[in-house]
């Protein structure tokens, strides 16, 4: 079965995923469906390290323990090669942006990068041109941002980090911003508040693809039952 590569401190090396990126990208292993749809989660340097492992645990639990659904997941930084997240955790990926293929579901999660990626025209275009083939676009945290930036969620409700909400009308005033909403799921796109709300967000998309019986068997094997001491 294959993992992300997940760990702290310096980078190792990438070669294993080089050699497997492309069976994984084709969906080769994952499931035996003969359509597998494929959702994919974006890395970057800067990426906040919930946003993308709370989605992912969801995911890859649902997608692996239940190939039988014909889903599966793969992590994507713009070169294929390891990230450092905001909090130095060095995350691996399983393809490139260019090698990413027809994907399903798109999930951009938030952190400290994403000021950089609001002014990077090339990456703009890129989830630009997603925006033109992805059913659904989907947003953690501050990942919203990126979308608004990019034009996405211009007259749409839509949320982001507790923090966060000026610079969301500041990037598009025409947004409907929902401060109070754990996620805003208006049909093609959904973005979630910051941090641990991907995780809700991930859960409500089992409910969307699979139904609410799978997404609470997903619950129930991650555990999921939040019951915070303060």
């Amino acid at each position: 079965m294959q993992v992300p590569y997940i760990h702290l401190g310096r980078r190792a090396s990438p070669c294993r995923f080089r050699r497997r990126r492309r069976r994984f990208c084709q969906g080769v292993g994952v499931t035996s469906a003969a359509v597998v749809r494929r959702i994919g989660i974006v890395l970057f340097d800067g990426v906040e390290e919930l946003d993308a492992v709370g989605p992912w645990e969801v995911l890859a639990y649902w997608t692996r323990n239940h190939p039988g659904d014909g889903w599966a997941v793969v992590l994507l930084s713009v070169d294929g090669e390891p990230v450092t997240a905001a909090k130095g955790m060095v995350l691996g990926a399983h393809a490139s942006l260019a090698e990413a293929g027809e994907l399903a579901v798109l999930v951009h999660p938030g952190g400290v990068g994403t000021r950089r990626l609001m002014r990077d025209p090339e990456h703009l275009a890129w989830v630009r041109a997603q925006r033109r083939q992805v059913p659904l676009m989907t947003s953690v945290c501050t990942g919203s941002l990126v979308y608004a930036a990019a034009g996405l969620l211009a007259g749409r409700p839509a949320t982001t980090y507790w923090s966060a909400f000026d610079e969301l009308t500041a990037a598009d005033p025409s947004i409907e911003v929902r401060p109070e909403d754990r996620y805003v799921d208006d049909g093609d796109v959904i973005t979630s508040a910051g941090v641990s709300a991907g995780i809700d967000m991930a859960l409500h998309l089992v409910v969307r693809l699979a139904g609410p019986d799978r997404a609470r068997q997903v619950r129930r094997g991650i555990q999921y039952d939040p019951r915070p001491p303060v």
